[in-house]
């Protein structure tokens, strides 16, 4: 295909644009400098930084899915508010951003019915999706699909099908699928394919650390090459250079959480500019998925 035609084939194609909404603070890399005990001695510049997530989105038409952390909605109800009010989805991403792989069953069930209970409440609409703090979801947890769909949620997006060293399934389906348990329906960050390997793309500290036109010319291959819709990610306080520091970081949790912050909002108005952007629910569900996969056997 002629490289102009591809160019628009990717235009064409919606792709499903979401946000992490948890703070600075709250981060797992942060997780043995700040204590859960002593969130709320840190100052909160969430609704700062959503603001301006929500201007963005509409300079650029673009609507998303909010996974929001009940910690957050709990104590800033008029942002869920506001979120849903301006046309985005709202989602769950847990009460107080705790991996998955170090909950029970029992206190993974409890975290994410008493968080969806939450959340509906304060924004008088449903909720149907949920993404694990720090992609959490793996091969060591699938249970936790199964857990989802009785809890009464749609589809989860908890899994990165690349190698990272605190997250990662790279086995996985780079597409949505099913565990085959009755579980809900995975739609994994999306990855292009280079060189045999996963190639993250979906967003977070890649999007800042690689410069943009790596994250353009993925999403064009997976968008026009494979005909698929893809899913990107980031955080509030990825746009917010001026956050407070904790102390005492480490060099590589420093890198990883401050690399090219000042850069990203001019990427992600690029981004915006260069794809179609929508809410999970809109790109997935509309037309019910019918291309789900399922896992490989074990």
């Amino acid at each position: 295909m002629p490289h102009n035609l591809a160019e628009n084939a990717a235009l064409e194609m919606t792709n499903a644009m979401t946000v992490d909404v948890e703070d600075y603070f709250q981060v797992s890399a942060f997780a043995k400098h700040v204590r859960r005990d002593d969130w709320d001695d840190y100052p909160c510049r969430v609704e700062r930084n959503v603001s301006l997530i929500l201007e963005l989105f509409e300079r650029h038409d673009a609507r998303a899915t909010f996974f929001l952390l009940g910690w957050i909605a709990e104590r800033y109800p008029e942002l869920v508010r506001r979120i849903a009010a301006c046309g985005h989805e709202i989602a769950s991403h847990g009460f107080a951003h705790i991996r998955a792989t170090e909950q029970t069953p029992a206190e993974f069930r409890q975290d994410v019915e008493c968080t969806k209970v939450l959340l509906e409440d304060i924004a008088g609409c449903e909720v149907q999706g949920f993404r694990a703090a720090s992609f959490s979801i793996d091969s060591s947890n699938l249970w936790a699909l199964e857990v989802l769909q009785e809890a009464g949620y749609r589809y989860s997006s908890s899994v990165y099908p690349v190698r990272h060293d605190h997250y990662g399934m790279p086995s996985a389906p780079r597409f949505p699928f099913s565990n085959g348990n009755g579980g809900v329906l995975e739609i994994p960050i999306t990855t292009a394919r280079f060189l045999n390997r996963n190639l993250p793309c979906g967003g977070g500290g890649y999007f800042r650390l690689f410069p943009y036109a790596v994250t353009r010319w993925a999403f064009r291959r997976v968008n026009d090459r494979e005909g698929r819709p893809g899913v990107f990610f980031f955080h509030p306080w990825e746009l917010d250079p001026a956050q407070p520091r904790p102390a005492n970081l480490g060099f590589k949790t420093r890198f990883r959480h401050y690399v090219n912050m000042r850069r990203m909002e001019a990427r992600l108005e690029r981004l915006l500019g260069d794809f179609k952007w929508r809410a999970m629910e809109e790109v997935f569900f509309e037309d019910d998925v019918e291309s789900a996969g399922s896992l490989p056997p074990t």
